[in-house]
């Protein structure tokens, strides 16, 4: 009675939390909509202007007020909400009664793929948004457009010219704003809405396919009418008291190079050329707020200055090398790397870790999904990567390579994933895979079998379908279930009930010569190679809590610091006489200080901590290798796991050559009441169950999506 009672308090305490949060965020929305019009301008930005009149912040100070402190208090309490979802129970995580379905049933639109109903009205709802920041703006300024024409001795139309061009810019601005958070991977506002980045990667191509065609026009007309005014000099102005087009310029030349390389198949074909060109994300920033100011830049900056905060995080986590202790080399051309961790980092089911291997690229970082289960598994943590691409075809030559290789380097960032899991809810859970796509629902397994035998929970029942393209691919389905160690369950004491379909679509039968055993391969550690612990400890949302809220006061310190001793005498808060370059630069200086002293103390006190725990797992590893190559932790589980043939797991699944599986016959005649349809796998697939999902004939299935990285 005592725990249902607390967890109701901690339940509760969330909800307000998020209520909050939600309020907080309308009323940002809501100067977003009252942003473009007269009642703004004449009424609203005279009482705020007096209201805040102070030396030390100036234009920026109520810029700051009504853009950034929102958005950064809606992360700290969402850091607050999360820390105390991780309080309650895994049973009541995953038992939340169903809400609003027909919200998540899939749709397929064309251009944007499998979308769900509350996405569509979100969007539709930014976009109207985006039209209403446009129409009200523009028509503020064209009631000054004859006053504007005459000053400057220019006819009317040019003028409405220059209008259109500088409002489809601020209208761009309104799609920066939203463009970090998706891409924000430690981010707590994603998770508090039940994202993870991986998943709403969507978004920020929606964001910055919208926000480049804005910026584009915005460059495009400029200079039209820069020409058809005989002003093309303009073009190379650096507006010292104004905005600076050549900064405009370079940002947005830098951000058409990152537009065009992020075209589908130039990113498919030219991986390499997508990913270096996205570095310019730098100086297009940089040269952004140079050209705007850093006062209007101030509506876009918590977006952006949480992701400069994660981006700082990720360098510091990736100094570290990792303690990779072994690597199974499969016969698909497939490798399972293991690496030891802290008992103190958990993650959960389809969770994924960035990886770097300098010896092969020192600036490619690949996620890859986590198949290892944080419970089961306490020491371990794995990953299955694909042999697909450039950079894993040269990691699997380099551990597949005759000569011995007794240590890899390797960095890895993260775990990233979902805050929650909401598994238990169905009765079956049908999980379709192809090829790759199996890696997310070998840890939603793992998942399910720790709740089934270790907490006793009513799990669902499983029906695993996995397509492949040749049998030698059915040596994965070896790795479904976790090996037997002192704390993995027993085949007594867990009752899943687990049904798998295999499925060879380019073979008629099974063929003996691509049935070798798996490999594996020992590596020798260094001292310097650390398990792998919480970047920021186990009250890792705590911790960051304190570092968004500690580096913001000392930014808003040293810019007060500065706008009231060097800016104020100049300018005397007129925004028109002191450079907006140094102002800008002096600020950018500042915000990336003040992230680098919070989260560098933070990050540092934590690393104190962990280093403990990390020496005690290293002499576990290496209580064993007396004379070994091999690491105890880890032994006895990779040699039962090479001992056992691949037809012990057949037995236990059917396997069909030949033919693919019909999908919509599967899903249509299971009757329980509540059936999730996971799916992941190539885009058809994905269509194709979303197609059946959403097609009326089964109100009993739940779509769900999950990209797969390996």
């Amino acid at each position: 009675m005592a725990s249902s009672g607390k967890s109701n308090v901690v339940y509760a305490v969330r909800t307000a939390i998020l209520l909050l949060a939600l309020v907080i965020f309308l009323g940002n929305i809501m100067m977003w909509i009252i942003m473009p019009t007269d009642t703004y301008y004449n009424i609203w930005v005279p009482h705020l202007m007096a209201a805040t009149n102070s030396t030390f912040f100036g234009i920026q100070g109520p810029i700051m007020m009504d853009f950034t402190f929102p958005i950064l208090l809606i992360a700290v309490l969402g850091c607050f909400y999360l820390h105390l979802g991780k309080k309650e129970n895994a049973v009541t995580k995953s038992s939340k009664a169903r809400s609003l379905k027909f919200m998540r049933r899939p749709m397929i639109v064309k251009g944007f793929g499998i979308v769900t109903l509350t996405e569509i009205a979100l969007f539709s709802m930014f976009i109207a948004l985006c039209v209403w920041y446009f129409g009200g703006y523009l028509r503020h300024w064209f009631e000054q457009v004859h006053q504007r024409s005459s000053s400057k001795h220019e006819k009317v139309w040019q003028t409405k010219l220059d209008r259109v061009g500088i409002v489809t810019g601020v209208t761009g601005n309104l799609c920066l704003t939203f463009l970090f958070y998706p891409v924000t991977r430690g981010s707590s506002i994603l998770p508090m809405l039940g994202l993870t980045s991986e998943r709403s990667i969507k978004y920020h191509i929606w964001l910055g396919h919208l926000a480049m065609t804005l910026f584009t026009i915005h460059g495009s007309i400029y200079f039209i009418y820069w020409i058809i005014t005989h002003r093309l000099s303009e073009a190379l102005k650096w507006g010292d008291n104004y905005v600076s087009n050549i900064a405009g310029e370079i940002s947005l030349l830098c951000g058409l190079v990152m537009w065009i390389t992020s075209y589908p198949k130039i990113r498919r074909k030219m991986f390499e050329l997508f990913l270096y060109t996205h570095y310019l994300y730098i100086f297009f920033m940089i040269f952004f707020i140079l050209h705007i100011g850093i006062g209007f830049a101030c509506i876009m900056l918590p977006g952006f200055y949480l992701f400069v905060m994660d981006r700082y995080l990720r360098f510091l986590q990736s100094r570290n090398k990792a303690r990779l202790v072994s690597a199974r080399l499969l016969s698909c051309n497939t490798v399972e790397l293991n690496f030891s961790k802290s008992p103190g980092l958990s993650y959960n089911p389809t969770s994924t870790i960035f990886i770097n291997v300098p010896s092969i690229s020192k600036l490619q970082w690949h996620p890859f999904t986590i198949i290892s289960n944080s419970n089961l598994e306490p020491q371990k943590l794995s990953v299955l990567i694909k042999c697909e691409g450039n950079w894993t075809r040269s990691l699997y030559d380099m551990l597949s390579s005759p000569s011995p290789l007794h240590r890899l380097e390797v960095a890895v960032e993260g775990p990233y994933g979902p805050a929650a899991t909401h598994f238990l809810r169905h009765d079956t859970l049908v999980m379709i895979s192809g090829g790759s796509g199996i890696t997310p629902f070998i840890s939603i397994i793992r998942e399910l079998i720790f709740l089934n035998s270790t907490l006793k929970c009513k799990t669902p029942k499983i029906i695993l379908i996995s397509a492949f393209k040749n049998s030698s691919h059915l040596s994965i389905l070896d790795l479904i279930l976790p090996t037997h160690s002192s704390h993995t369950p027993t085949s007594n004491s867990c009752n899943l009930d687990l049904q798998v379909e295999a499925y060879v679509t380019r073979e008629k039968g099974q063929h003996k010569d691509q049935m070798a055993k798996p490999r594996t391969l020992w590596f020798k550690p260094e001292a310097c190679d650390m398990p792998i612990t919480p970047a920021l400890g186990p009250n890792s949302w705590l911790c960051l809590a304190a570092i968004i809220s500690s580096s913001f006061a000392i930014y808003l310190m040293l810019l007060g610091v500065f706008t009231q001793y060097i800016v104020y005498p100049i300018d005397q808060n007129t925004n028109m006489l002191y450079s907006y370059t140094k102002k800008g630069s002096a600020s950018m200086m500042f915000l990336c200080f003040s992230v680098v002293v919070a989260a560098s103390t933070v990050f540092l006190w934590n690393k104190k901590r962990n280093a403990e725990e990390a020496k005690q797992v290293q002499d576990i590893d290496d209580s064993g290798t007396s004379g070994s190559t091999s690491n105890s932790s880890f032994d006895q589980d990779d040699l039962e796991m090479e001992s056992l043939p691949l037809q012990s797991i057949i037995k236990s699944v059917n396997v069909h050559y030949g033919q693919r599986p019909n999908l919509r016959r599967i899903l249509l005649e299971i009757k329980e009441s509540r059936v999730g349809a996971l799916v992941s796998g190539p885009k058809k697939m994905r269509e194709e169950v979303a197609a059946i999902c959403s097609s009326g004939q089964a109100d009993n299935l739940e779509f769900e999506s999950f990209s797969f990285t390996w």
